[in-house]
């Protein structure tokens, strides 16, 4: 599939409601277990998403619509989350990470993209040349991909409960994803 703005806006509505009905209320147990060193708690990755949802998706977009290839973007801390969220609950989180998402979306919004603008090109620092189409692709598959992160550490929390049952359940039985 093509990215297409209106069917990429909204999973990315989507995302803060669909964080908060998945954790608002669950125990520590659920959301700050890990798989083990290197690995990420729902906690952690919700920070993620708060931390690129501040400093990543919206100021590339600008970037590319403002500088083209001639301004690289900035380097994104993927783990900055750790530090700069640690005194935060999982509510603030979920409550930041909305706000921020609708204030983003908006500000997508005003934008007016349009074939020719999701066209334009940036520099990412490793990646190297970059259209806005696919940073707007990315933003939708990382909170995809982080959302499916969070339920596969939630049910791994599991992994032994269900006995024999685990032959039979994919999400048990797939690599460790780390971040």
């Amino acid at each position: 599939m093509d990215y297409q703005y209106e069917q990429a806006v909204a999973i990315l509505r989507r995302t803060p409601a669909t964080l908060a009905a998945l954790l608002r209320g669950l125990s520590d147990e659920w959301t700050k277990s890990t798989e083990g060193p290197d690995t990420w708690s729902a906690y952690d990755i919700v920070g993620h998403l708060l931390h690129g949802e501040e400093t990543d998706w919206i100021e590339r977009a600008h970037i590319i619509l403002d500088y083209g290839e001639e301004r690289p973007f900035d380097s994104f801390n993927r783990t900055a989350m750790f530090e700069k969220y640690k005194d935060y609950s999982l509510d603030q989180l979920l409550v930041a990470f909305e706000q921020a998402r609708t204030k983003n979306l908006a500000e997508l919004s005003a934008m007016q993209i349009t074939p020719e603008k999701l066209a334009r090109k940036g520099t990412h620092p490793a990646l190297g040349t970059v259209t806005l189409s696919e940073l707007l692709a990315t933003w939708v598959v990382h909170d995809l991909n982080h959302i499916g992160q969070i339920v596969e550490v939630m049910a791994r929390q599991y992994a032994e409960a269900v006995g024999p049952w685990k032959a039979y359940l994919g999400i048990l039985t797939r690599p460790v994803l780390t971040e």
